[in-house]
């Protein structure tokens, strides 16, 4: 009787080893994956999907914005994958934040669009991998803006009083002065007190002249709705609206725009790498990544996806595959100074009467 006890108590200890997602094979039940990534920037059903497959719990976190991601990982708090922008991973990376990637264990890199390999803030892909792509444009209700002066004008369209009372302008302090730096010819990426004070003054005419309403994420129920005309519009929001309404265009005009990639790395705490690993294989794969770029409307990292997509679920759709990178398009550079200097204009611009 001790013995049946004892092999029934060895039993017992190895079942509760076993972990607690209903059974299966100790190498499907990987454990956990934590991500750290923009607000609305992922598939429900691809993360379940992910879960099923291999058995990891995946916890998702949002920020805001790049700035509010980097002052939460300063505070101390872990992830094991962050999806930033370009020139936030520049920083993250000069400072030391994220780990060099282990390309041995990433068996999609060959099928990512090219056009969003080696970029400036990470030459070769050493920490980093692609997750979506895009531009920033003029994003236009084509019943209420006329398609050449959009054209024609640029950036400067927004300051057509034609359409006084009709625009939205996006409370984003680096957009808002990579529109006035493009218009007015100069770098996104400029530094000169002269020309940053030329953008500010382009800008104060807008909110003198022009009534916009200073918005974020409001903009895109806006423009569906017809509530207003136009505004400036990152291609992946515009491709949502263009889904759902047909007077929905966009342009990225000619003087230049800000071409973007935000892409994943791995934090340098991370504590559950392999499982990064097989997350970023996972969603940079056909089937992942067609379904992930669907939901969320922004441009897929897979080559093959990404075409697909353009021919059929989003056919029609400019905003859906942006313009590869011109001479012109520029990704943002982390410059803090600059930051600082812009940030202080741009509260000058909004409390312009």
């Amino acid at each position: 009787m001790k013995k049946l006890l004892s092999v029934l108590a060895v039993l017992l200890l190895l079942v509760g080893c076993s972990g607690g997602n209903g059974g299966g094979s100790s190498e499907k039940e990987g454990g956990e994956l934590y991500i750290f990534l923009p607000g609305e920037y992922i598939s429900n059903d691809v993360i379940k999907a992910f879960e099923k497959e291999t058995g990891i719990k995946v916890y998702i976190t949002t920020f805001d914005s790049n700035e509010m991601m980097y002052t939460q990982l300063l505070g101390g708090t872990v992830y094991d994958i962050i999806i930033p922008s370009d020139y936030m991973i520049e920083r993250l990376i000069a400072e030391e934040m994220v780990q060099p990637l282990d390309k041995s264990k990433l068996q999609n890199m060959d099928k990512i669009y090219e056009q969003v390999l080696n970029m400036d803030f990470d030459p070769n892909n050493d920490y980093s991998v692609p997750y979506f792509w895009g531009n920033v444009g003029i994003c236009y209700d084509e019943t209420l803006v006329d398609k050449a002066d959009v054209e024609s004008q640029g950036w400067n369209v927004l300051r057509n009083t034609k359409y006084k009372g009709m625009i939205y302008m996006y409370d984003s302090i680096r957009d808002a002065f990579m529109m006035a730096e493009k218009a007015l010819g100069y770098s996104m990426n400029t530094d000169k007190e002269e020309e940053l004070n030329a953008a500010y003054e382009w800008l104060v005419d807008i909110a003198v002249n022009m009534e916009p309403a200073y918005v974020t994420d409001e903009a895109i129920d806006g423009l569906a709705n017809g509530e207003k005309a136009m505004g400036m519009m990152y291609s992946g929001d515009a491709a949502l609206i263009a889904l759902d309404n047909e007077n929905i265009k966009f342009w990225a005009p000619t003087e230049g725009t800000n071409y973007f990639v935000d892409a994943m790395v791995i934090h340098k705490d991370a504590k559950n790498v392999d499982n990064a690993y097989k997350f970023m294989d996972y969603i940079t794969d056909y089937e992942a990544a067609h379904e992930n770029s669907v939901f969320v409307g922004y441009s897929s990292v897979n080559a093959e996806a990404l075409k697909t997509i353009a021919q059929e679920d989003y056919e029609g759709i400019d905003a859906y595959i942006p313009r590869d990178k011109t001479a012109k398009d520029e990704v943002f550079h982390n410059n803090e100074e600059v930051l600082k200097t812009i940030s202080e204009l741009w509260v000058k611009v909004k409390n312009t009467k």
